[in-house]
């Protein structure tokens, strides 16, 4: 990545790294986000017993490791490659790559403006990171609550540019939820009157119903968040029980 972080990584922070040297007992890494060198011992490479050290690392390969300890006077940063988790070695590796994607979608607004992205990041990439920590914290709030990059004193035509490209490139998350709708009537007509209730819940592409087998309506709900899905979900299944009701009918949902 082209931005690279100020100052030192803290102790206990998990990064990426850039296997530099291999050494019969050490191994030395290039900190991805930093750009500072980094060793780790080969006693925090594995557990248990080591015999070829390149059975684990070699030059080139990209490594997730945890800061042991640092001393910023003379530059020295300690690593532990085997006291990274699975989650944790997860969660690290999908930010870096999210970070990386957005910071293309700066590299396509350089193009669009011929510019080229040192330029893009002194004049919006780094006002993005001092507010946000982060490009991809700013372009989801950008995708999800309509953010407007101008807010953040960015020159008018590149924030423009910049908002275009993230709102085509990046889409909201979606989140389904479901449930089933048992409906029972038994008036001569029930069939009917459940036909009728169905018919009065407004489908489109994030509201689907979906017939099981008798009594039972499976409802399926989309939406950006689960707080609108949710909230959705109980509006249509309040109105659905109630009218059920009305029609001297029986409904239950029960979710899924």
């Amino acid at each position: 990545m082209f931005y690279k972080k100020q100052g030192f990584p803290d102790a206990g922070e998990v990064v990426i790294c850039t296997v530099k040297k291999v050494l019969p007992h050490a191994v030395f890494v290039d900190l991805d986000e930093y750009g500072k060198e980094a060793m780790i011992h080969i006693s925090e490479v594995a557990p248990g017993r080591i015999r070829n050290i390149r059975d684990y690392v070699r030059e080139g390969k990209k490594v997730i490791c945890k800061i042991l300890s640092l001393d910023k006077s003379k530059g020295y940063i300690d690593l532990s490659l085997r006291r990274v988790t699975h989650t944790q070695r997860l969660a690290k590796n999908n930010q870096y790559k999210q970070e990386q994607r957005a910071e293309k979608i700066l590299e396509d607004a350089a193009k669009l403006l011929k510019s080229n992205l040192k330029a893009i990041y002194e004049e919006a990439g780094n006002k993005i990171i001092e507010k946000y920590g982060s490009l991809t914290d700013c372009f989801n709030e950008i995708v999800n609550m309509n953010f407007d990059l101008k807010q953040l004193g960015i020159e008018k035509n590149i924030a423009e540019k910049i908002n275009n490209i993230v709102k085509e490139k990046i889409k909201p998350p979606e989140v389904t939820i479901s449930g089933t709708l048992k409906l029972e009537s038994d008036a001569s007509d029930g069939i009917d009157v459940i036909k009728k209730v169905l018919n009065q819940i407004k489908r489109d592409e994030n509201i689907k119903v979906n017939y099981l087998s008798a009594p039972n309506y499976r409802l399926v709900i989309k939406s950006n968040d689960y707080k609108t899905a949710e909230s959705l979900m109980k509006n249509i299944t309040s109105n659905v029980i109630e009218n059920m009701k009305k029609l001297k009918g029986r409904a239950e949902f029960i979710r899924t």
